[in-house]
């Protein structure tokens, strides 16, 4: 097992491993040759002798001592492949991870010669432990190979293949130490902006020590920016806390440059809100200054700000919210169905629009008015006029109609009937237009009586369009501020919840503090599931279009935007045949417009393939089902050979991990999310 002290020296004499991560393989094997050369085996990293060996797997043999001195060999933990003479070749090692037992060959000619040679070559020991010697035989992955990058020496290249395989008994396989292991995992990983994740946990038994608790697993800020990360596991078993880990990274690497802006959509309340029975801290109690949360309903202690709609000054977004909600409540009324079935124009479009189809679309607006205040909806109505829906003459609340339909619709003479009976002027009974919201509801109420009493047939447009003057819409709305059996206005009483007439656009003041590198928290909490889909919708496309629209200007530079959702099997199912949705456009075009998002969910198997295989990082808790583990090794090949070990460890916070930088999966036992007051 000797390299020879002259041929070490001058291999590190030949190499350049001043700058080189390497140089701790070098440090490594030249203590090794000192613990040999002293026979200190009870010290050694030595694990045993190559008995196969090809591109994909190994086959190792190895003795009880050897496995003692390096604290046991679990299923799942490294091993480095070391050859015996590197013969000119620059300084590598072989990355192995140990599969399974496997029979010794003494039924092979060839490996029972390499097996009864390297038992007689072996270091000498004393006669008890001689007598105690137990050979066995493990299985090993090939993962790789490492070494120095040919045109930097100052860093670590990784192969997924090795460049050449010879005969076996040309190696030695060793455990790597705490160095060789920190680079192993961390090596790769890309420098800018690394946070700690936890520490390495080659296996969940903690019967001896864990050995492997100083090497550290960090991540890289970089390897989640414009990238999809994938959080499969059971609940309860710490996904949300490396969510939470990975949230704070980011908040901690943007707050200087402000580069990365964060939208979570917490659906449990727990990122905005403590769980003092858990222990738990939120992401929202650790960065106060960096985290703003939007609540639909505000909760004691957590300083937020109202998630809640405005109904009047967002009329086409709220009635789609109402029709959501009367769908969802089973409201099957006809009238009802009539109503959900109205779709209101926007501000934006009203303003763009004809003078002709202008009164037509402010009408219609003012109709929905009508009923929310009949509803008990309050509002700012100065902020109403403040709109800018005006048409020709019409200002305020005025819907426009003609004096003779007005006359018509309150049961008053023609004016030209009205014959006075001196000199004075007649007498006008007619009302002035309506100048405030009551006076609109007083109008709309006069208006939707006479249609429910005398039809349409009078009430003819003045317009030269030859259109009728209430269209299908109209109806629909009058019918359902009045209608004729029902509680009509009535049944929206239980979405006052959801209106405040102080809410402002917060979908503008979300993108403006993303722009900052804000991280914005939704406390969807108290929801029903429809509403936080729409919450989450109306959230995403917004953000999706200004991203899309700064890229389009050439404005994205190096800002990025993180987006966070739970329950993703909501969101993209398995089966859809919707490519067209936000979220399939975020699994698609999400890079190109910088635009990063992590999902988490209990199955790989209830997510979309299409966004599986894109996926980058993968986070990988306790499934407890052979079917799961099956999908997630299929659209991913490193998980290939770990699946008993995904099934069988059910400890919170214990971890599969696979991002950008790792080329291979790392065990990682987690930190728990905490509070760090240094970081404010």
């Amino acid at each position: 097992m000797n390299f020879g002290s002259n041929q070490l020296q001058e291999l590190i004499h030949s190499t350049s491993l001043s700058e080189s991560p390497l140089k701790v393989l070098s440090s490594f094997l030249e203590n090794q040759q000192r613990l040999e050369e002293a026979r200190i085996i009870d010290q050694m990293n030595f694990v045993g002798y190559v008995l196969d060996l090809n591109y994909d797997t190994a086959k190792i043999i190895t003795s009880d001592p050897y496995k003692v001195a390096v604290g046991g060999i679990p299923r799942g933990s490294y091993l480095i492949l070391i050859p015996n003479n590197y013969r000119g070749i620059p300084l590598h090692f072989t990355l192995l991870r140990v599969s399974g037992v496997s029979p010794t060959p003494l039924s092979n000619h060839v490996q029972q010669t390499y097996f009864e040679l390297h038992k007689k070559s072996m270091p000498e020991l004393d006669i008890w432990t001689q007598s105690e010697l137990q050979w066995g035989a493990l299985d090993c992955d090939v993962l790789g190979m490492y070494y120095q990058n040919p045109t930097n020496s100052s860093e670590v290249s990784f192969s997924g293949d090795v460049n050449n395989v010879v005969s076996a008994h040309r190696y030695k396989v060793y455990a790597p130490d705490e160095a060789v292991l920190n680079l192993i995992v961390n090596g790769l990983l890309k420098k800018a902006n690394r946070h700690s994740l936890g520490y390495l946990r080659t296996t969940e038994c903690q019967l001896t020590a864990n050995q492997n608790e100083n090497t550290k697993v960090n991540i890289s800020v970089e390897d989640f920016k414009g990238t999809r990360t994938a959080m499969f596991g059971k609940t309860r078993l710490g996904k949300s806390n490396v969510v939470k880990l990975i949230a704070q990274s980011i908040i901690q690497s943007s707050k200087e440059d402000k580069s990365v802006g964060q939208v979570i959509f917490d659906i449990n309340g727990e990122y905005a809100n403590d769980n003092p029975q858990d222990g738990n801290k939120s992401l929202r109690s650790a960065y106060k200054d960096q985290c703003v949360v939007y609540a639909l309903t505000k909760r004691p202690g957590t300083e937020s700000k109202d998630l809640r709609l405005n109904f009047y000054e967002q009329p086409s977004v709220c009635k789609n919210v109402i029709s959501t909600l009367l769908d969802q409540d089973k409201q099957h009324a006809n009238y009802v169905k009539s109503f959900i079935s109205v779709i209101l124009s926007s501000i934006e479009e009203v303003k763009l629009a004809d003078t002709s189809d202008k009164v037509r679309m402010i009408r219609k607006i003012q109709f929905y008015w009508a009923i929310l205040k009949k509803a008990g909806f309050d509002c700012e109505e100065s902020n109403l006029l403040n709109l800018g829906l005006k048409a020709g003459s019409t200002k305020g609340f005025d819907p426009g109609f003609s004096e003779n339909i007005r006359r018509t619709i309150y049961n008053l003479k023609p004016k030209d009937d009205l014959k006075p009976k001196d000199d004075s002027k007649p007498k006008d009974d007619l009302k002035p237009k309506p100048a405030s919201l009551g006076e609109l509801v007083a109008e709309v109420e006069a208006l939707a009586n006479y249609v429910n009493e005398n039809g349409t047939t009078n009430l003819k447009s003045s317009s030269k369009s030859g259109k009728e003057l209430l269209d299908a819409d109209d109806l629909a709305l009058l019918t359902f501020f009045a209608p004729k059996s029902g509680s009509g206005p009535m049944i929206l009483r239980g979405y006052l919840k959801y209106h405040s007439k102080g809410a402002s656009d917060f979908t503008k003041e979300i993108l403006e503090l993303i722009d900052n590198g804000k991280t914005v928290i939704l406390d969807l909490g108290n929801a029903t599931d429809n509403i936080r889909r729409y919450f989450s919708d109306l959230v995403s496309q917004s953000v999706f279009n200004h991203q899309e629209k700064k890229f389009v200007e050439n404005r994205l530079d190096k800002n990025y935007v993180q987006l966070y959702f739970e329950e993703a099997h909501n969101l993209f199912p398995p089966n859809t045949n919707d490519h067209t949705d936000i979220y399939s456009r975020f699994a698609k075009e999400g890079a190109k417009f910088h635009i990063g998002m992590v999902y988490s969910t209990q199955s790989p198997s209830t997510i979309s393939k299409e966004l599986l295989a894109q996926t980058e990082n993968f986070f990988v808790g306790h499934l407890s089902s052979s079917e799961e583990t099956k999908a997630l090794s299929k659209v991913q090949v490193a998980f290939s050979g770990i699946e008993a070990d995904i099934q069988k460890a059910k400890t919170p916070g214990y971890m599969r991990m696979l991002t950008m930088s790792h080329r291979f999966v790392v065990p990682v036992q987690a930190n728990k999310f905490e509070v760090n007051t240094g970081d404010q």
